[in-house]
């Protein structure tokens, strides 16, 4: 480590030495420092507002379709985000309920201040995380590596490793109306110096756009006009650990807007900072404002507004679908043409922000940055949206930055692995034109990366890392066994014909059976639930089945995998024909000009992303099979000749 800090600040500086240092306290940076802690690394955690630790600047909310299934991992880990949100959540259920288990999701609703103090007490609880407030104007660079950070105030920090996690505060700004301010987030310092930074590094920067819609008092909300959105009774949690049950949920509610919220719209539209120019860049394009939605879609009558709550101790009611930057006077306006909201107060305006980020095709899969070695990046600074992306990336960078600290072996998940191993391989493979959001349709394997099974998937992981216990790793492996036993009780229990059991059949809409089958057989028909097996097993009917009853979780695991079975087993012929591309490595010294078989435009993205295998080539933009095959033919002959040689 001495190596890599001058000589003539190392006397000076003794007590700013750390192992890692994590700019910004965001999701992503609390993630990076608790998972580098917990791995045994000295973390210094800059942040620029101490009291807005993990701060919830917009929907008070966690999880939702892709997005819980990131939580979920990010917990079978041993990350913080799914504990913190057991801990604050006013109220939980399951999306798409009606759909099958692969797109099936958590959704929570949550106290946004207990959820900042829970998350500060988690890194309080952690010894060997420093939390200091700072700007951070300058990563130190040495010989093409980071080693430390310069602040605003004066002060410099040195580590082996940095973590940047800045979220929207690079060169930020916030936008009202025709109002622009350097910020952020609404309130906070931006950090104008940093980008300046990263661009004498030669790393390329670009702006993005996100929004928040604004905040109504409760109090003046007429909710007998809107639908009541309850959360589910059953337990729920996104922590595999919680055991605390939610008592009295706290229900949010849906209204719509209509055609006067539209008409009044549209007389403002000229004041939209969109129309204006106010805003240049790019924003999520599956999450517009309201403003976007009456342009783009002028045919639609209504769209949905929920009323969400922001915590048990405020009045502040979060209206999502309102999402806007028009002037203060024109968003009330329009917030008062909307059913329910006729004589609502707004206590804090909606507001959007553009900020800096960096080209996420510049980071190797570890999120190491290519062109500075021991500088991460994850967040919103490098193009995502959302809390749990950020927290996802997070935890990489943590993980990595600490295993590059003790000189080991990277962790990279697969596409096949993880919906973390997707989100990472889409950011540094492809191009991004807007903020990357997940969804479950980016993850080819999805049947196989299901909420339900993200602990059976990733906790020898975590464990292996040292971030999940060998308590907890038992209670997995159990559940594990009790799932195959139970598999196995269900292929080789057999049913006999018989009048009791067709009539039970035919009940319930389904043929009866001519022959005797396996127990397995009936629970593939889609007609045919768990729950029935146990009235076909007992006493009145033919089969016999031995063992106790297994637990719900493992009876939903069992008849997922029954009833998807063929499923399951297409997907893993298709993993394995992705997992011979993605072992077929490409050489760091290849010259892609060079390749006469490729096109211009591929030799151009593929020297720019540099992938790390043929399989990553493949997905990078503008590749066609040709140019994969071109590269495939390549790689054999470069092989051969180095063998002959």
């Amino acid at each position: 480590m001495n190596k890599m800090i001058p000589k003539t600040t190392q006397k000076q500086n003794k007590r700013n030495k750390f192992d890692i240092i994590v700019v910004g306290a965001g999701h992503a940076g609390c993630e990076a420092a608790l998972a580098a802690s917990r791995m045994g690394s000295k973390v210094l955690l800059l942040t620029i507002n101490v009291e807005r630790v993990a701060c919830m600047p917009c929907n008070p909310s966690v999880g939702g379709i892709g997005k819980g299934h990131l939580v979920r991992e990010i917990d079978a880990l041993g990350g913080q985000i799914g504990k913190n949100t057991d801990a604050s959540m006013l109220q939980i259920k399951v999306l798409n309920k009606s759909k099958g288990p692969a797109v099936q999701a958590l959704r929570a609703q949550t106290d946004k201040r207990l959820y900042e103090d829970n998350m500060k007490q988690a890194l309080k609880d952690q010894g060997n995380i420093s939390l200091m407030e700072a700007v951070v104007s300058e990563v130190c660079v040495e010989n093409e590596m980071a080693v430390g950070v310069k602040t605003e105030a004066g002060g410099t920090y040195f580590a082996m490793v940095i973590v940047v996690t800045a979220g929207t505060f690079l060169n930020g700004k916030v936008i009202i109306g025709d109002v622009s301010l350097s910020a952020g987030r609404m309130g906070e310092f931006p950090a104008k110096d940093l980008s300046l930074s990263f661009v004498r590094m030669g790393l390329g920067l670009e702006r993005l756009q996100t929004a928040t819609p604004p905040r109504a008092d409760w109090r003046t909300i007429d909710l007998s006009k809107m639908k009541i959105q309850p959360g589910d009774d059953e337990e729920l949690s996104f922590s595999y650990e919680s055991t605390k049950t939610l008592r009295g949920q706290i229900p949010c509610y849906l209204t719509y807007t209509n055609e006067q919220t539209h008409k009044i719209l549209k007389k403002f539209l000229h004041l939209s900072p969109i129309k204006t120019g106010m805003v240049k860049s790019q924003g999520p394009r599956n999450c517009p404002s309201i403003d976007r939605k009456v342009m783009n879609f002028p045919e639609k009558k209504r769209h949905p507004v929920f009323i969400e709550p922001e915590g048990r101790n405020t009045v502040e009611a979060y209206l999502q679908g309102l999402t806007s930057a028009l002037p203060v006077r024109a968003q009330l306006e329009v917030v008062r043409a909307t059913p329910g909201l006729e004589r609502a107060e707004i206590m804090r305006p909606g507001y959007a922000v553009e900020y800096d980020f960096v080209f996420p095709t510049q980071l190797k899969p570890t999120l190491e940055t290519k062109a500075v070695k021991g500088l991460f990046m994850a967040g919103q600074v490098i193009g995502t949206t959302g809390y749990e992306e950020a927290a996802a990336l997070g935890l990489m960078a943590g993980i990595n930055a600490a295993l590059k600290v003790k000189n080991k072996t990277p962790l990279i998940l697969d596409r096949s692995e993880a919906y973390i191993g997707v989100l990472i391989d889409d950011l540094v493979t492809k191009e991004l034109s807007e903020p990357y959001r997940m969804y479950t349709s980016m993850a080819e394997y999805r049947l196989l990366l299901r909420s339900d099974n993200a602990d059976l998937r990733l906790s020898h992981i975590g464990h292996k890392l040292g971030l999940i216990s060998d308590e907890r790793m038992k209670r997995v492996e159990a559940k594990r066994r009790g799932i195959q036993n139970e598999l196995n009780g269900i292929r080789n229990t057999m049913v006999f014909p018989g009048k009791n059991i067709n009539d039970a059949l035919l009940e319930i809409g389904s043929t009866p059976i001519q022959t005797p089958i396996p127990l397995s057989n009936l629970l593939r028909r889609p007609e045919v639930k768990y729950e029935y097996l146990e009235k076909l097993c007992s006493e009145k009917f033919v089969c016999r089945r031995e063992g106790g009853r297994a637990s719900n979780e493992i009876r939903k695991h069992v008849e997922m995998e029954i009833k998807y079975e063929g499923y399951v087993r297409r997907q893993m012929d298709q993993i394995e024909r992705h997992r011979r591309a993605e072992e077929k490595l490409i050489p760091d010294d290849i010259n892609y000009h060079e390749l006469s078989g490729l096109s211009f435009r591929a030799r151009t993205q593929l020297a720019k992303v540099r992938p790390r295998s043929l399989g990553q080539a493949s997905r990078v933009s503008g590749i066609s099979p040709a140019d994969v095959a071109a590269l495939m033919i390549y790689l054999e002959q470069r092989a051969r000749r180095d063998k002959k040689a």
